[in-house]
Formats: structure tokens, C-alpha cells, sequence
């Protein structure tokens, strides 16, 4: 190709191109064809082509295909009715699927579209295929911000007058495992074998600001007795100059903490209650334990017993205990940066 010739990445139109080419620097059509590998009827074609239209008409045209089934005006209400979920076109759950998609356009434009082809619907419109994460029904956003607007900022105080600030909160780990995507040969779905029992381990655990992470495991429920005692261990790790604030989730235990701390005498150490509409710094601690210890670091873990259970449990806590960027993520995944 001549270096004045326009780059193009079509071969066919470049051939189209050369032929031009070739013919204004005196070429026989007949010499044309034979060097381009074509008949001299599709360079006499080109040539005059060429000279009706100029170089514009030797360029590579788009494909028209079939007309599309929905207007612009129709695919542009269909982020619109996705967002009111199933439930609001008569199906069961808020799960969309490209056959319920499917049978949504047709009962609202009245369009025929396979389900195979509504997943280019979905792309075309920025959806994609995820998995929905769960929230609590007694949650209330306005309060929530105000929450954040008002109480966050005290505390962050409290953090720069060295206070240690928790957030404690009670989970249970289970010999089922937590199930997660894997890689398997094509139609052999992996089995993973468990033990049929409720047998689990009761874990209370607290997230500092600070990103220190701190868990106690036991085979019953916590009660008021094993707070206090988790609470006593926790306060012992610390000089009795610093002073903490607790942010408490569990209601049950509440009032033997609040005894707990009363008996000790000391102004220093307050006890917050988090109500059930902040559902944001609970899920600091749970999303530190729960989600990354059951989903990352325990993913797919089969247990005999509760023995073994304890035992990786505590590996992975200590794991996850030298990640602090990973702990303090937490707080800004719920908002409330540190």
C-alpha cells in the first residue's frame, strides 16, 4: 500500500481502495483483477463506482439487518420497568430473569422475544446478572444519615481524646459450610458432604476503630454472665487510663453490660445501645466476621466437628486480624469512615 493511501482495517474496502488506486496510476482493469485475486467484472463495479461517488462510495457500509421488534421511545421505558421488580408484573419474588423479561415486554408492547435474546436486552439497558445482598425491613435511611450526621462525628471525637471505641455483636458458625462459586467439569455439579446436625458454635466478637479485631468462641448462646466475662478479658487487655465506648447490638445481654460497667464505677466507659433501625454499624462488625470470615476465609470448609470448626475458625480470625486495611474498610463500606 501507498503511503498516501488512508489506512483503513476492512480488507475488503482496502481492496476496493487499491483498485481505485491502481486504475488512476494507469492500470488495466483486466492487470486489476488479476493482481487483486477478483473478476473483472467487480473492478469494472468498483471503478465506476468510484466515479459516480468518489472514495466516500467505495467504503465499508453497515449491515441494515431485520428492523428492530421495540421502538427507541419503547426501549427507553424498560430501565423504568425493570426498576418496579417481578412482583409488580405478577411474578413471584424480586428475581428477573430473561424469560420473565421476555414475557414482560410481551405483556406490555406486545413484542415477541426469545429469552436467549433478552440478555442482550438487559446488557443493552446496563443490567447485568448479580446477587442480591439482604436488608433489614426495620432500616430507616432518613435516620440513618441523621445518625451519621449527628452521633458518628462524636464518636470520632471520643477517637482523638483515645478512646477505645467497639462495636460488639454475636454470630454462629455452623458445621455447614458457607457455599460459594467454584470451578467444576461441565455437568458434574460439586458435591460438598456435611454433617446433618444444628450443633454450632456461638462467637461475640468487637471491631475497634482502630482496626484491631477481638472474638470469643463458646458452644451455647450468649447469656448475661459471658458477656460480662468477655467484657472483663477485654478491659483487662487495656491500661485503666483508656477509656472506651461500646456500640451494642445485642439486646438480649444489654442489661447485665450495662451492670457490668455501672459496677466498675467508672465514668470513663460508656455503653451505646444501637437501636434496630441503624442496621449501618451493626453490619461493621458483621461485615467484618460474618461476610469475610464465612465467605473468604471459611468458603467452602467442611467440618467434621466442632473442634475442627473452632480450630479454623481461630486460624482464620488470625488471618484476618493482621488485615487492618481490610477491618477498617468495613467502617466505610457502612458509611462512616475512620
Amino acid at each position: 500500500m501507498s503511503k498516501h493511501e488512508p489506512l483503513v482495517h476492512d480488507w475488503r474496502e482496502w481492496r476496493r481502495r487499491r483498485t481505485w488506486y491502481l486504475y488512476e496510476q494507469g492500470w488495466q482493469q483486466k492487470e486489476i483483477a488479476q493482481a487483486l485475486g477478483v473478476s473483472k467484472g467487480a473492478v469494472s463495479q468498483w471503478i465506476n463506482k468510484a466515479k459516480q461517488e468518489g472514495t466516500q462510495g467505495l467504503r465499508r457500509q453497515p449491515r441494515c439487518g431485520c428492523p428492530a421488534k421495540l421502538s427507541q421511545e419503547q426501549r427507553a421505558q424498560l430501565p423504568e420497568l425493570l426498576a418496579k421488580r417481578a412482583e409488580a408484573f405478577g411474578f413471584s419474588g424480586a428475581v428477573w430473569t430473561t424469560e420473565r423479561v421476555a414475557a414482560m415486554i410481551k405483556q406490555q408492547f406486545g413484542v415477541s422475544y426469545h429469552p436467549a435474546h433478552c440478555s442482550r436486552v438487559l446488557r443493552a439497558c446496563h443490567y447485568s446478572r448479580q446477587k442480591p445482598v439482604t436488608r433489614a425491613t426495620q432500616r430507616d435511611e432518613q435516620r440513618i444519615e441523621a445518625w451519621k450526621r449527628e452521633q458518628w462525628p462524636v464518636i470520632k471525637k471520643a477517637m482523638e481524646e483515645k478512646r477505645t471505641i467497639l462495636f460488639v455483636d454475636e454470630a454462629g458458625f455452623a458445621l455447614l459450610p458457607m457455599a460459594v462459586l467454584t470451578y467444576s467439569p461441565c455437568g458434574q455439579t460439586p458435591i460438598l458432604p456435611v454433617p446433618l446436625t444444628h450443633d454450632h458454635l456461638s462467637v461475640i466478637g468487637a471491631l475497634s476503630t482502630d482496626g484491631r479485631l477481638f472474638m470469643q468462641m463458646q458452644r451455647k448462646a450468649y447469656k448475661g454472665p459471658d458477656v460480662i466475662r468477655f467484657l472483663r478479658l477485654r478491659f483487662a487487655q487495656d491500661s485503666g487510663e483508656i477509656a472506651h465506648h461500646l456500640g451494642w447490638s445485642l439486646d438480649s445481654s444489654l442489661s447485665s453490660a450495662q451492670g457490668f460497667l455501672g459496677a466498675r464505677g467508672s465514668q470513663a466507659l460508656h455503653l451505646e445501645a444501637l437501636p434496630a433501625w441503624l442496621c449501618s454499624p451493626p453490619s461493621i462488625r458483621k461485615k467484618a466476621s460474618g461476610t469475610r470470615l464465612k465467605r473468604r476465609e471459611l468458603k467452602n470448609m467442611c467440618c467434621t466437628d466442632l473442634w475442627q470448626v473452632e480450630d479454623e475458625l481461630r486460624h482464620a480470625k488470625e488471618r484476618l486480624r493482621h488485615r487492618k486495611p481490610i477491618l477498617l474498610q468495613c467502617f466505610a463500606h457502612a458509611g462512616c469512615p475512620v
